[in-house]
């Protein structure tokens, strides 16, 4: 009997010790996804800018911005500010445009929210910039009461370098390509 007993702690030990790794293992991996990559983004007086209709691009006037990046991805930035009234008829559009979800933390940034106010017309997407990174462009959300919200996005061309589409001649080169 005391054999058996002494198999039964070790059991009970194994158990615990296998518990207490998945616990601590799932505890660092939802940290490294979640707060480890992030950096705030300084603001550097041109953050937030639109392509116009010719291709050119026109700084907006605006303040109170707060910016999150990664080094990890193209797409985990986000960003939010205050924007001063600005006529938006030269700038290019983005009517399909869904934002991101952001971290939790990061509260100025309610991906749901955005996405219901261009539902219902109350905000507007526009393009920031193009190709950013390869296959990925800046959107840019200004709402009617002067909120404004930036992510990155993939393009067509990124869509189609990550799901092994031959890119084909419209898309430019990547840099790992010339």
């Amino acid at each position: 009997r005391a054999f058996g007993r002494g198999i039964v702690m070790s059991g009970r030990l194994v158990s615990i010790a296998i518990l207490l790794c998945a616990v601590v293992a799932g505890a660092a991996l939802y940290y490294l996804q979640v707060f480890a990559f992030y950096n705030d983004v300084p603001d550097q007086g041109d953050a937030v800018a639109l392509v116009t209709a010719d291709g050119g691009q026109v700084v907006l006037n605006y303040a109170g911005f707060k910016a999150i990046d990664a080094a990890s991805s193209p797409i985990r930035y986000r960003a939010c500010f205050q924007a001063e009234a600005v006529d938006t008829a030269d700038f290019v559009s983005m009517p399909d445009a869904v934002p991101r979800n952001a971290p939790g933390w990061f509260d100025c940034f309610d991906a749901e929210a955005i996405a219901d106010a261009l539902a219902d017309g109350t905000a507007r997407a526009f393009l920031g910039q193009k190709n950013i990174a390869f296959g990925v462009d800046r959107i840019i959300v200004l709402t009617r009461d002067g909120r404004g919200f930036v992510w990155h996005d993939l393009n067509d061309c990124g869509e189609k370098a990550y799901d092994g589409t031959v890119l084909g001649e419209a898309c430019p080169q990547r840099e790992t390509d010339q």
